[in-house]
């Protein structure tokens, strides 16, 4: 579903030259798997979801989005993904129901279509108190569950998420972990970012590790407590991305 190859981001700053936000980043994720993109904060997590959501134009590689490439194709891969974005704004005046409805619309939904879509995203991601209260009084949870439902309003195959858990509390972060877990079982196809070790071994079926704008290791879990020697995900994280910080 998805294939990524050599995908290379190189900004250029007048101070401190030239940085690879992303580094030749090469990744395949099947159908109906969670992959993992697990790396500190400033690692190149967002800036290779970035490319992949076409918000970005890479400086070399591609990506594929069943058979569609991200330079080439920009308007194709949209149209076939959800990309929950770690920051995102909500018009503050119109309702969160307005909200999905809104985005819904510019993805040619027709309203009978789009109503079922509002319904079953409501009841998936528990939106009933709160779908016709305005975006400006909703609590930070509330305002990320209402973002998650019009990124995924058109059903997308693939969804990217950067973090979508940053900054909520426990129950609202457990609950968006398990409409992730719930996508993969309807088999979506699914990248999460995050640099949260718990979410990544209770979601993903493989783990990236990106370091520096490079992947410094992939696997399932059991593969990189196997290469590393060590029973934690933490653990295998810093011996993997910094050795004699390792215990």
């Amino acid at each position: 579903m998805i294939e990524v190859r050599l995908l290379t981001k190189i900004f250029r700053d007048r101070k401190r030259g030239e940085i690879r936000g992303a580094d030749a980043v090469s990744l395949r994720v099947e159908p109906g798997r969670i992959y993992g993109l697990l790396g500190a904060n400033g690692a190149g997590k967002t800036t290779v979801l970035r490319m992949l959501g076409t918000l970005l134009k890479p400086t070399s590689g591609t990506a594929l989005f069943a058979g569609h490439d991200v330079v080439r194709e920009p308007d194709r891969v949209r149209a076939n993904i959800g990309f929950l974005a770690a920051s995102t704004a909500l018009y503050a005046r119109l309702t969160a129901r307005e909200m999905i409805a809104y985005f819904g619309r510019l993805y040619g939904l027709d309203e009978r279509s789009l109503r079922a879509r509002i319904g079953a995203l409501s009841e998936e991601l528990d939106m009933g108190d709160f779908l016709d209260r305005r975006c400006d009084k909703l609590s930070t949870g509330m305002k990320q569950k209402t973002s998650i439902a019009r990124t995924l309003v058109h059903d997308p195959q693939v969804m990217l998420f950067d973090e979508p858990t940053l900054g909520l509390d426990v129950m609202t972060a457990r609950s968006i972990v398990q409409f992730v877990r719930d996508c993969r079982s309807r088999g979506k196809t699914v990248i999460y970012s995050t640099h949260v070790m718990s979410e990544a071994e209770k979601l993903c079926d493989v783990i990236g590790i990106i370091h520096g704008g490079a992947l410094r290791a992939e696997g399932t879990l059991a593969e990189l407590r196997e290469r590393t020697g060590e029973a934690d995900l933490e653990e295998s994280f810093v011996k993997i991305v910094s050795p004699g910080e390792a215990r």
